[in-house]
């Protein structure tokens, strides 16, 4: 279809995903009927489908399944950070944000235990790895529209979720772990195997995604999921084995030669971005069901940990490595790392989730998910600070290439 034919509808469905339309209104609509009418809400999201037995549900489809193929974009965007000449690279720019992530794992810890300590309430105790994921979904969300998705303060926190997400399953993992399915190490073996099939296929100038998406993605998955870790994440060690383009013609290059990549890591994007960005919909829709309960200490404990530990740890420990000679990436500086951590408190639906296991108690269950539910009012107040303080319009340095977040000028978006 040629650009002027699909141009103004496009450049609307863009806007949308730009402005993380769908999955705002898959939150909206979730918690308005998992209030309105919670037995077919609950039904919705967990009834079993197709006649796979109680665990193949909505709720499994989205999160284990369509999740993985987001995540897998997320890795897209980190592959191409980490390219000569993008935000990330050389690898040492990494540590920065890699050590951030410690600060906003320990962070929220710390200040949990903290209100525990002083409430004089241990009932809730359990809960305080709750508060330390980060939900990649909305976090990047809101990061693209409050810096533009070309600000490597997007690339920096796209790490910094990943890898914060990757902590968060070995805390569940370790310090939460279901009695009815204990955690098989042995079988990420298969993880190891698809990663190996996957340097096969590159060696072999395989430029198709598909059998790096199906062959070696599908060998990844069922080893996580076989291993009882959550297999969203199994395309993350998969994407960069991709082929991708050299680029060192500088930021704005391709948007003014008009040039676009077609290399493997960004044909894959571009397959399947537009159903992904749409398809959060979905996932705000399957998460986000809470229902109002009544506020207790384990809902400000949550709040407070997220709010202020995660940005509090991540801001610190960013500026202690950058101390240490790991600098930020270049474009960024103080402000736009405390409004980035900021976003990083944005623990929605992996919060909703951690609680789910950290608790056995219904009404401690419910009051931390209203903690974890309060830390979405972040998003206003990061808008807030980003227009105050202009950090849209910054942007990265001259030399940093295209490929840091998503700089594909697409002749099909056109506006």
């Amino acid at each position: 279809m040629s650009e002027h034919a699909s141009g103004p509808t496009t450049s609307r469905l863009a806007q949308l995903e730009e402005l993380s339309i769908p999955l705002i209104v898959g939150v909206i609509a979730a918690l308005v009927w998992a209030n309105a009418a919670p037995h077919t809400y609950h039904h919705f999201v967990h009834a079993p489908i197709f006649g796979l037995g109680a665990h193949f549900n909505a709720h499994f489809l989205i999160n284990d399944i369509f999740m993985a193929l987001f995540f897998g974009i997320a890795a897209k965007e980190i592959t191409e950070a980490c390219l000569p000449g993008g935000a990330l690279n050389p690898p040492r720019k990494a540590v920065n944000p890699l050590l951030a992530t410690l600060g906003g794992v320990l962070g929220p810890a710390a200040v949990y235990l903290a209100f525990v300590a002083l409430s004089g309430d241990k009932s809730i105790a359990s809960g305080w790895g709750i508060p330390t994921a980060t939900d990649i979904a909305l976090a990047w969300l809101v990061a693209r529209v409050a810096f533009g998705k070309d600000h490597p303060a997007v690339s920096f926190l796209l790490l910094l979720a990943v890898a914060d997400d990757g902590i968060g399953l070995a805390i569940i993992a370790i310090f939460y772990p279901d009695p009815r399915h204990p955690v098989q190490p042995a079988f990420l073996a298969l993880v190891a195997l698809a990663i190996g099939v996957a340097w096969a296929l590159r060696r072999a100038g395989v430029k198709s995604f598909w059998p790096y998406v199906l062959l070696a993605g599908g060998s990844s998955w069922a080893g996580l999921y076989l291993a009882h870790l959550h297999p969203a994440l199994a395309l993350v060690p998969i994407v960069p084995m991709m082929p991708n383009a050299k680029r060192d013609e500088g930021l704005f290059a391709e948007m003014s030669s008009g040039k676009t990549y077609s290399d493997t890591l960004n044909r894959f994007e571009h397959a399947f971005k537009r159903p992904v960005d749409l398809g959060l919909l979905a996932f705000g829709l399957a998460n986000a069901g809470v229902q109002l309960s009544t506020v207790g200490n384990a809902s400000y404990a949550v709040l407070l940990a997220l709010l202020i530990g995660k940005t509090g740890g991540i801001t610190l420990m960013s500026l202690a490595a950058q101390r240490f000679g790991f600098p930020l990436p270049q474009g960024m500086d103080r402000r736009t790392l405390v409004i980035a951590a900021l976003t990083a408190a944005l623990g929605l639906t992996v919060a909703l989730f951690v609680a789910g296991v950290a608790f056995t108690d219904v009404a401690l269950q419910g009051a931390a998910k209203m903690g974890a539910l309060a830390s979405a009012g972040a998003a206003p107040l990061v808008l807030l600070l980003a227009r105050v303080f202009d950090v849209k319009g910054a942007r990265a340095p001259a030399h940093q290439p295209l490929s840091v977040v998503g700089r594909k000028r697409r002749p099909s978006i056109a506006g």
